[in-house]
């Protein structure tokens, strides 16, 4: 049990470090043409399009600021903490 926990926050960990750099490249206004950014699009889009999706209803999406990558992170969090309480620990 304690290994699938440990695997799941890996991966929460993993795709929040991949959100954070997609901040930052949008920052920096780096190019997401190469291969890299494709790669960090692909695995990083299904999470922040829920994310975007659900500022629009509630009336915050439209801004200089985009601020999905947060909230994105934010529910990553929340749902590990729920897999964590889910499965007793």
């Amino acid at each position: 049990m304690y290994t699938l926990i440990r695997s799941i926050g890996i991966l929460v960990d993993f795709i929040e470090i991949l959100i954070i750099v997609r901040i930052f490249i949008n920052i920096f206004r780096v190019p997401m043409d190469n291969l890299f950014g494709k790669i960090l699009f692909e695995l990083t889009e299904p999470i922040l399009s829920p994310a975007r999706t659900l500022l629009d209803k509630l009336g915050l999406g439209r801004g200089f600021i985009d601020f999905s990558p947060w909230v994105a992170i934010i529910l990553l969090r929340i749902f590990y903490s729920l897999i964590i309480r889910t499965l007793g620990w």
